[in-house]
């Protein structure tokens, strides 16, 4: 006979639900280690046909984990498993892990794929870097804001500049300068390691041959290269190129329902960091880019037939008054 095992993982413990022919016929939690787990599941379900949990933080290592050790582990989509874990009148970890167990019985669910540990290392490198420019900018502002409140103005500028001014309008203010200089230490300590990481990003960049082939698209660098080829990871995991922006969140949801059938916003699933960098790729493509290519055309021909519709809408509002 062979079970069906629903995992609700948290960071201390793991609450498990083993289910056979329609019943349950075990359940209890151990310690969140996959090694720990894969012990409970070889004792109390030796004939293990599928372990579903939901994505999350640990997800990652747990599914390559549980791999390792043999096991047929399937990382499920959370939004997806939410809507029939929420009907359990009760939310406790080992309703949701009954309620898991049931959908590996079922076969109702959304299997994710789960990336690769080398893609990971590449995407926390490019957070770590976006994070630390996040943090510059906010100790810059911080600073300006500060020194506004005692009528020092700092002028615009960035890198050294901005260093060189603060650092001009703080000569005559030495209790001022005692709250600001420690500021302005840490926001060059930081971006020193910023640049360290944007080095070891271009490297990677142009090492991989799928990176280099995205940065020949003008407005595409060495970030949201990395950051596509990262997410994506091999093209065979999209049958069609057009579903890739579905998976990133680029396509208007619909909705059908008797007589009404509309389109709405884009979905904005999946990777909002991505998301955003693409956005910005094909703002730099209509608005800096200077190399003629048949997507800026189909861009810019796009963005007149908008402004062209706008013109109209307001020409027959203002004929009709």
């Amino acid at each position: 006979m062979e079970e069906y095992i629903g995992l609700d993982v948290s960071m201390k413990e793991t609450a498990v639900s083993i289910r056979r022919d329609g019943k349950r016929v075990w359940r209890g939690k151990c310690a969140s280690d996959p090694k720990v787990i894969a012990n409970v599941i070889r004792k109390r379900a030796p004939v293990a046909k599928r372990v579903v949990f939901e994505t999350g933080p640990m997800s990652i290592w747990f599914y390559h984990a549980l791999c390792a050790e043999g096991l047929p582990a399937i990382c499920i989509d959370a939004r997806h498993a939410k809507a029939a874990l929420d009907m359990a009148p009760n939310k406790t970890d080992a309703n949701d892990a009954d309620g898991l167990a049931h959908l590996a019985e079922a076969g109702f669910y959304r299997e994710v794929r789960v990336k690769e540990f080398d893609s990971m290392l590449t995407r926390s490198l490019v957070a770590a870097r976006s994070r630390l420019v996040r943090i510059i900018t906010e100790l810059s502002n911080h600073i300006r804001g500060v020194m506004k409140t005692f009528g020092l103005l700092v002028p615009a500028g960035k890198g050294s500049t901005f260093e060189n001014n603060v650092r001009n309008l703080l000569d005559d203010h030495a209790p001022l300068a005692g709250i600001i200089l420690p500021l302005l230490d840490s926001w060059l300590i930081i971006r020193r390691r910023m640049a360290e990481l944007g080095r070891r990003l271009v490297l990677h960049a142009q090492q991989n041959q799928a990176c280099r082939i995205l940065m020949s698209i003008p407005g595409i660098g060495a970030i949201t290269a990395t950051s596509f080829a990262a997410a994506i990871e091999d093209p065979g995991n999209f049958r069609k190129s057009r579903s890739v922006g579905a998976w990133i969140g680029l396509t208007t949801r619909r909705y059908q329902s008797g007589e009404v059938d509309y389109d709405g916003h884009i979905s904005r699933r999946g990777d909002n960091h991505l998301r955003g960098l693409l956005y910005e790729a094909a703002a730099v493509i209509l608005t800096r880019s200077a190399t003629d290519s048949s997507l800026r055309r189909w861009g810019l021909g796009l963005r007149e037939r908008e402004l062209a519709s706008n013109e109209l809408q307001w020409r027959w509002h203002a004929n009709w008054r």
